[in-house]
């Protein structure tokens, strides 16, 4: 079988990537390389060109090709194997390990509740007016079956945890019924950064009944919407939902930050 080639790699770049070339060679090349199996429409599972053939394409060390590969491995964008028919092959990148790259870029932003819901505004009504009556009795079943966790009201503030966890699954899990990929990662990631964000801040504590009360009853509303096929419903309960969870998450946190300043 031919070994895959590479196009020519150039000395000096295109106009307008000059930042591009003041980074570090193995990036530089580890960007070469990607261009180079986008051009070229690869799927997973398909082999890259030799260690060799790289380091003579590039007229790079194999120090450099191998911390190229490296860096491309660590984002999962290659897959190494050894051993016979062993080498480097085209990975891809799940989903849950892009959310992970991307929750330890915004663990350094500060995120606030506030900016977590500019998003989830916009976004979350459209999902749910989206999947009015095109999802399956599963489906429902399994939307319902996240909301069956939490029966009663949190006598605690780790069962309060619990339920705030479970709420937001909810949500993922609607996500993850979209047919739209792109609305399907934002909305997942939003929920789970907003988990970590009331986890690790301790947002769930005191407990907030009302909150349960209304995030039950509009989980609720929003699934018989969901079965009955109104979208108008199911956007207008789904908008409704994030403008009252914004508020009372926003005052939970507000109450953290005193107990806060107070300690």
């Amino acid at each position: 079988m031919n070994e895959p080639t590479f196009l020519p790699y150039p000395d000096r770049p295109p106009n307008g990537v000059q930042r591009r070339n003041r980074r570090s060679r193995p990036v530089r090349v580890a960007d070469a390389i990607k261009d180079w199996v986008v051009e070229r429409n690869m799927k997973k599972g398909d082999r890259l060109p030799s260690e060799t053939a790289m380091m003579a394409q590039f007229s790079m060390s194999k120090g450099t090709i191998r911390e190229a590969m490296r860096i491309l491995e660590a984002q999962g964008l290659i897959e190494t194997r050894t051993g016979p028919g062993g080498g480097s092959f085209v990975g891809e990148v799940t989903a849950d390990r892009a959310k992970a790259l991307l929750a330890n870029y915004f663990y350094f932003k500060d995120l606030s509740v506030a900016d977590i819901y500019q998003l989830r505004r916009v976004l979350e009504p459209e999902l749910a007016a989206s999947l009015a009556g095109r999802l399956t009795g599963d489906q429902l079943a399994e939307l319902e079956e996240v909301v069956a966790r939490y029966p009663e009201p949190a006598r605690s503030a780790e069962e309060e945890r619990d339920q705030h966890v479970a709420s937001l699954a909810f949500h993922r899990k609607l996500a993850n019924f979209s047919s739209n990929a792109l609305l399907a990662f934002v909305v997942s990631f939003m929920g789970r950064i907003l988990t970590d964000l009331t986890v690790y801040r301790r947002l769930y504590d005191p407990p907030n009944r009302e909150l349960y009360d209304k995030g039950l009853a509009y989980q609720t509303d929003l699934i018989a919407a969901l079965r009955n096929g109104d979208a108008e419903d199911a956007r207008a309960i789904m908008r409704a939902h994030m403008e009252t969870a914004e508020d009372l998450m926003q005052a939970q946190e507000a109450q953290v930050l005193r107990r806060f300043i107070e300690e």
